[in-house]
């Protein structure tokens, strides 16, 4: 896919998730934002918590906004709500977007967290972790560092995508605001 980063009607779609220890699910907030930081869409989902539909969940969330002038998805970490795995490669696909999943710190993996976590059962979330892959780090026009693991973005627009939805720290602006919003509806569902 052709990005043109210097229009200002370049649009992404943030998703973000919040959730409570010892709820079945979490809340999922979608954010659409132009790359002039202008919020033209907002969605709100839900993933199960420990659950496999982290996927299917942000596709769904994608589909209910029924808009096709979205380029591209940046997701906030690519495991949600205690250990509810990404599939990159399949999110792009469903979708028909290049897909961002960014994480902010660097950290040696989480394989052993899941096999504690599932204890006997960690096979098929072992399994979806590793088909993750690596992150790349990006380091940003803010200054900061960015992690993020990829799917049909060519790798030379990595960089430009990012520093054109960031305006300071390492979270682009539509993952920001769809944090706030999925964080803002748990609370008002307590």
């Amino acid at each position: 896919m052709r990005l043109h980063l210097n229009k200002p009607g370049i649009r992404a779609l943030g998703v973000a998730e919040s959730f409570k220890q010892g709820r079945k699910s979490s809340v999922l907030a979608g954010v659409v934002m132009r790359s002039d930081f202008v919020i033209d869409g907002v969605a709100i989902g839900k993933t199960s918590v420990g659950g496999d539909d982290a996927t299917s969940s942000i596709v769904s969330l994608y589909r209910r906004l029924k808009r096709n002038d979205v380029n591209m998805i940046f997701v906030s970490g690519a495991i949600l709500s205690l250990y509810n795995i990404v599939d990159v490669d399949e999110l792009s696909r469903k979708s028909r977007l290049p897909v961002l999943c960014l994480t902010y710190k660097e950290t040696s993996g989480i394989e052993g967290s899941i096999r504690r976590h599932f204890a006997g059962t960690a096979g098929k979330k072992l399994d979806a972790y590793r088909k993750l892959g690596r992150r790349r780090g990006v380091l940003l026009r803010s200054g900061h560092k960015v992690y993020v693991r990829t799917s049909g973005l060519e790798p030379s627009v990595l960089k430009p995508v990012l520093d054109a939805f960031t305006i300071q720290g390492s979270i682009p602006e539509p993952v920001r605001v769809a944090k706030l919003m999925a964080r803002a509806s748990l609370l008002n569902r307590s």
